[in-house]
């Protein structure tokens, strides 16, 4: 053991995650997650203490403020337990595995997670944060350490039986449901999408109470259904999410992006970290609203979003990071947040009046009585420039102005921490926003970016033989991929492919959903978490339902689904079609875990709307469908009569003029060659 008292960083100071670093100066004698510490907890019979968690999370900080911390603490933890730390980002099978008994046990989860483990890595005791001491109702974190260790010391048969119970319960939720006899149909899609209005909050938008999360998936699927069916109330309510949140305190006014969450249930104040996944999977959302509505409130929350993650999250040679901090300074939000004084000093006195009513600044704000506001719209440009008795022109000139001087200001503050690991599987996330949004409104800086950062996975997170690694930080790349990893990064290259119609990705695309098949698929209708060979754990996950990244395996079946016109593989749609029946149940009774899922069920049972471009077609094509929503959209080009793909048999320029072919449900539109014809078959 290494003696904390000597000053000395632990292990974890030979880490790359910037979360376990965070802890490599605690009196704690912390491991990463590896052989050396396991086989310790073995040789000793030391029970182990697992701590999950991430670098951006705000309760993580004050656990490890207020007891790794503590040298009395640490002292405890070192006597009694064998200390393992692990960062949830890297490793997502340990998370998943021991959040599912935390689950099933306390009936919620979260992080910090705390698991007291057998040396053989079985859980018998389980929670997220705890105080030093009690408080909030809740255990102290020593009377918990000095209760765990007494139990497995002196109460061996009582442990071993109940990590015995608990393990076999995460065993049985990992086993594949019994697969219906039929593939479920549109009924189900429908239901789904009426059940998710029903629950949206009519005033405020979004889904439950406090706290408000976006539930991206569950607007994504109301969208579709609105596609199918033309309901106006299913519009309404997306719409009025969409905008309560971009005029809420949870979206940055002034940097663009969104944070976590809202801690109530209005969006008014966030909880402040930004994940690269939030702001990958909220544009697609806000640009598919702008194609349905033509609103360009939807289309500017899409460019500020993606325009922050260009200026603030992007690695110089393309890849993105993956969070930024709640916190600076040691203050929740502090980075954020404004009061009259801080808009004076940043904006100037003529312009303070003004930005104040619009961003809701007051005297007496609204976060925790600081006196200091989450910035939101509380008066729009419009309602200004009526209740001012000036023109909306001067009014949005003002306001655009005082942003750019509020934002400048901001930029002197001391920044949240940054956490700069490259997860491929958020990278792939990432890239799909930037594909589909350069493609729709044909802008160039989004298809770049997208390219480059699809170029620095391939790059920098591929291993000898192609495969996908998980994680890359300062030079280091680590850790099988996980199938989000392999799921999210395939759809990453067929939207990359659509946006420049560049072989290349298509054909890596293939090549990653062929892996993906092979190396996680369990050939009755699920998909594994780890790959084929993977480090054994006390079971082997598998991954079905979202969370607040989709379901890698519904993002999988959507691949293949997508795939298909492209290489007409049988297997292809057998795989998916045997998912759709084994998760039958999993979509009628839990639409809100399988909205990926269904999303996937919507593009079987639909078709494909298939799109061929023949020849060198003028600009004013791509850019009309860009502007159409298009979800089932599968996209191609080719300049010369091929046969080599299904879509593209037949398929050849007519007169040698640029031509267009519109097909689904096996049937192709006449070849068009004007816009009025290629905008009259799609509609």
């Amino acid at each position: 053991m290494r003696d904390q008292r000597s000053g000395r960083p632990n292990r974890l100071i030979d880490e790359v995650s910037p979360y376990l670093q965070q802890h490599a100066q605690n009196p704690v004698d912390w491991y990463p997650w590896g052989p050396e510490a396991l086989q310790r907890a073995k040789d000793e019979n030391k029970p182990i203490f697992l701590s999950i968690g991430y670098s951006a999370c705000h309760w993580c900080h004050v656990m490890e403020h207020e007891s790794f911390s503590d040298p009395e603490i640490a002292a405890l933890m070192n006597e009694h337990f064998v200390c393992i730390k692990v960062d949830r980002e890297e490793r997502p099978d340990l998370d998943q595995i021991y959040q599912t008994v935390c689950q099933l046990v306390t009936k919620h989860g979260g992080w910090p997670l705390s698991v007291w483990l057998t040396p053989e890595q079985k859980p018998y005791y389980v929670g997220t944060y705890y105080p030093p001491t009690e408080r909030y109702g809740r255990p102290g974190f020593k009377q918990i350490l000095t209760a765990t260790a007494r139990a497995y010391s002196e109460k061996q048969q009582e442990v071993a039986r109940i990590s015995e119970n608990w393990t076999g319960a995460i065993e049985q939720s990992e086993m594949t449901p019994n697969p219906a006899e039929a593939v479920p149909g549109a009924d189900t899609v429908a239901a789904a999408a009426q059940l998710f209005a029903k629950r949206i909050d009519r005033k405020n938008g979004g889904f439950g109470g406090a706290p408000k999360f976006p539930n991206t998936y569950n607007l994504q699927l109301m969208l579709r259904h609105y596609r199918r069916t033309g309901d106006p109330q299913i519009l309404n309510l997306v719409e009025l999410t969409l905008t309560r949140m971009a005029h809420g305190g949870v979206y940055d006014q002034l940097g663009g992006g969104f944070h976590r969450y809202s801690v109530d249930d209005h969006w008014a104040v966030p909880h402040f970290e930004k994940m690269l996944y939030d702001n990958a999977s909220l544009p697609p959302v806000y640009l598919a609203a702008w194609q349905v509505t033509g609103k360009p409130l939807y289309r500017r929350i899409a460019q500020e979003s993606l325009d922050y993650v260009m200026r603030e999250m992007t690695h110089p040679e393309g890849g993105f990071y993956s969070t930024t901090d709640a916190d600076s300074e040691g203050e929740e939000g502090k980075f954020f947040v404004f009061d009259r004084a801080d808009v004076a000093e940043a904006a100037g006195t003529e312009l303070a009046d003004l930005l104040c009513r619009h961003y809701g600044v007051s005297e007496e704000g609204n976060f925790e009585q600081t006196g200091r506001t989450v910035l939101h719209i509380a008066e729009t440009a419009a309602e200004l420039a009526a209740a001012l008795g000036a023109s909306l022109t001067d009014v949005e000139a003002n306001l655009a102005e005082g942003r750019r001087r509020m934002l400048s200001y901001r930029e002197n503050r001391v920044p949240p921490f940054r956490d700069e690991k490259i997860l491929t599987g958020w990278n792939g996330l990432m890239i799909s926003a930037f594909a589909r949004a350069g493609g729709a409104l044909r802008d160039s800086r989004y298809i770049s970016a997208a390219r480059a950062a699809a170029d620095f996975v391939l790059s920098h997170l591929t291993d000898a033989d192609g495969g996908l690694l998980r994680r890359y930080k300062d030079g280091h790349a680590a850790i099988g991929g996980y199938i989000e990893d392999y799921a999210y990064f395939t759809a990453a290259l067929l939207d990359l492919y659509e946006a420049t119609f560049d072989e290349r990705y298509l054909g890596l695309a293939i090549r990653y959903a062929e892996d993906t098949n092979r190396l996680f698929y369990d050939g009755e209708g699920s998909f594994y978490l780890t790959q084929t060979g993977a480090e054994a754990l006390i079971t082997r996950p598998k991954d079905a339902l979202d969370s607040s990244t989709p379901a890698g395996s519904s993002v999988a079946v959507m691949n293949l689904l997508r795939l298909m016109p492209f290489t007409g593989n049988d297997a292809f749609r057998e795989i998916a079609e045997q998912v759709f029946r084994t998760y039958s149940l999993h979509m009628e009774k839990m639409p809100g875990g399988t909205a990926t899922l269904l999303q996937a069920l919507d593009f079987y049972l639909s078709s494909p709307t298939e799109v061929t471009l023949v020849g060198e077609v003028p600009e004013e094509w791509l850019e009309g469908i860009g502007r159409i929503y298009l979800p089932n959209l599968v996209f191609t080009r080719i300049t010369v009569p091929r046969t080599d793909a299904p879509i593209w048999a037949g398929k050849v320029a007519k007169d040698g003029a640029p031509t267009a072919y519109i097909c689904q449900r096996f049937a192709c539109s006449p070849p068009a060659t004007t816009w009025t014809e290629v905008e009259g078959y799609l509609a």
